[in-house]
């Protein structure tokens, strides 16, 4: 419906009204009016919706006309091109919008539906690849384990390490007379010293004897009461505690008559008497905490009275253990035959036997390679004791040239076996009007003029003795390795401590006192070259130095301990 025929009908109805107001009855021309005022809200209301039908009809129609044409300021021209980075804006302005059709070729494949995975993955071809490679891996895995089987196999066992004890760890350190250890004359010096005395590395203290014995009066021996001239009980046990905590065990010497002169067991109608009240004593002092016990004179108590010596060896060894700890039984002997040592050992079962298989004679080289080597070969290396000097020998710088105390110190601590030290041998003391010198602490102080000298040389000795022992504690050749002896002559010696895959360590000594010594090792199975770990001569063979082994020399004098890495 247009405008025209909407104004038409409007007319129409208005002709029809007036007609109808010229009739005769009033009531029927105001209801004619009022229809024909609702015929004209009627239609007024038809031609708004029409005209409203017709704008958006119309606007719709121009906007299809504008997609189509090219916008441009006048219809002639073609558009300019847009400034750079408007494009986007005028775009939106104009109310375009820019679509992208894909050309097939340009579809990106988004990859296989479920359906399709297993429609593909049930061809025989994918069923027989996968077989293929299940089948590849598990061969692999199978030769993987067949390889680890045999290498397992073919490896070299790890040797087992032997059965040791405390004693076997580290050297023992022998106070003999606590008087002239410490300034203090008493057990009290003792404790005071334990630091220093760690810093060495040793495993035990050997004190005493410090128990009442007047010379040669058994009636008057006292086991279990300390001589006042050592200290008390209260010291001792301090002793005890100070030297637990450093990791140090504490072996009581209990040899009867240390200071007579009739032998360590009195007369030999008193052996039976004191060996019954040394088992009391022993109770006593196991149970205030000492490790073990030292005793002289053993061949004599055990060939005299072997019951009571079982006794006291049951005491000691098995009888009295606390906490499961380990006793040690230490015997001393003043035999030197390496024949008679071997013999004691079996027939006493002392755990170690002191003896003088080396002090008794000069530095006979060939004598110290038959002696260890017949000790070596009768026992395992766990009870054998090595040690020059003692109680009534003295120490070691006075029975050896002071030159060739770092050469001694080298052989105790690096022989098969449980080195043995007396109290001052880590510094060279010597031996003056008695066999308990003085010890000497100053080259822990500062000195100045030629005793400064001297405390040089005792440091530098000190310093020596504990690599040294510091080096066996922490090396399996040295601490329970085999011995090899490789050479000696009537003035050098040379060997090897080896153990399983461990670095091994070769041993070389020249006792001669002019003459420079040439070892030969070449038909050892070494490797040509090594590098010393340590020398007696440290200008002259500085640690980390190489050497020939083929043609290893040793200046007068001079020892060395060389290291030999293991190559499998």
């Amino acid at each position: 419906m247009n405008t025209e025929e909407t104004n038409v009908e409007m007319k129409d109805a208005q002709n029809i009204s007036a007609e109808q107001k010229d009739g005769p009855d009033a009531a029927a021309d105001v209801g004619a009016d009022a229809a024909a005022d609702a015929a004209a809200d009627a239609a007024r209301a038809a031609v708004d919706a029409d005209a409203t039908e017709a704008d958006v009809s119309e606007a719709d129609l121009d906007q299809e006309e504008q997609e189509k044409q090219p916008m441009t300021a006048d219809g002639d021209r073609p558009p300019e091109a847009p400034p750079e980075g408007r494009e986007e804006v005028d775009a939106e302005k104009n109310g375009s919008v820019k679509l992208k059709i894909l050309d097939e070729a340009e579809e990106t494949f988004t990859g296989l539906n479920k359906e399709e995975l297993l429609r593909v993955a049930g061809t025989p071809g994918w069923v027989r690849t996968r077989w293929a490679l299940l089948l590849v891996f598990w061969l692999g895995w199978l030769g993987m384990l067949v390889g680890a089987v045999l290498i397992l196999l073919q490896a070299p066992r790890c040797r087992e390490l032997p059965a040791t004890s405390w004693w076997n760890q580290g050297p023992l350190y022998q106070i003999g007379n606590i008087h002239a250890f410490t300034d203090t004359h008493n057990l009290k010096g003792v404790e005071q010293k334990m630091t220093s005395l760690s810093q060495l590395k040793v495993k035990g203290l050997v004190v005493g004897p410090i128990h009442v014995a007047p010379p040669d009066e058994a009636i008057s021996l006292r086991f279990e009461e300390i001589s006042p001239e050592a200290g008390n009980l209260e010291q001792f046990k301090g002793v005890i505690q100070a030297a637990r905590r450093k990791g140090i065990s504490v072996v009581l010497d209990l040899t009867p008559n240390y200071q007579g002169s009739s032998g360590p067991w009195f007369s030999r109608n008193s052996i039976t008497n004191v060996a019954e009240r040394l088992k009391s004593a022993l109770v006593f002092w196991l149970n205030q905490g000492v490790d073990g016990v030292q005793l002289s004179g053993v061949e004599q108590l055990a060939s005299t009275v072997p019951a009571l010596w079982a006794d006291i060896r049951a005491i000691v060894q098995n009888g009295t253990e606390r906490g499961g700890s380990e006793r040690l039984l230490l015997g001393v002997t003043e035999s030197s035959s390496a024949d008679r040592v071997s013999a004691l050992l079996s027939s006493t079962e002392v755990d170690l036997l002191i003896s003088k298989v080396l002090t008794a004679g000069g530095p006979e080289p060939a004598r110290y390679a038959h002696t260890v080597q017949r000790l070596y070969s009768n026992h395992t290396q766990t009870k054998l004791a090595w040690n020059l000097g003692g109680r009534d020998d003295g120490h070691l710088a006075s029975l050896v040239p002071p030159a060739h105390v770092k050469l001694y110190q080298l052989l105790l601590l690096t022989l098969p076996g449980t080195p043995v030290f007396s109290y001052g041998d880590e510094i060279g003391l010597m031996d003056g009007e008695s066999k308990f010198p003085k010890m000497l602490w100053d080259f822990e102080d500062d000195l100045n003029g030629s005793l400064q000298e001297d405390q040089t040389d005792r440091l530098s000795l000190r310093n020596f003795f504990r690599s040294v022992s510091e080096l066996r504690g922490k090396q399996r050749s040295l601490l329970h390795g085999d011995f090899l002896l490789l050479s000696n002559s009537s003035s050098s010696l040379a060997y090897l401590r080896v153990w399983d895959q461990n670095d091994r360590y070769l041993a070389a000594f020249n006792w001669g006192p002019e003459e420079e010594a040439v070892l030969q090792t070449s038909e050892a199975a070494l490797p040509r070259h090594a590098a010393v770990a340590l020398s007696t001569n440290s200008s002259a063979l500085p640690a980390g130095s190489s050497v020939d082994l083929t043609e290893l020399r040793l200046g007068p004098g001079q020892a060395a301990l060389i290291k030999l890495p293991h190559t499998g």
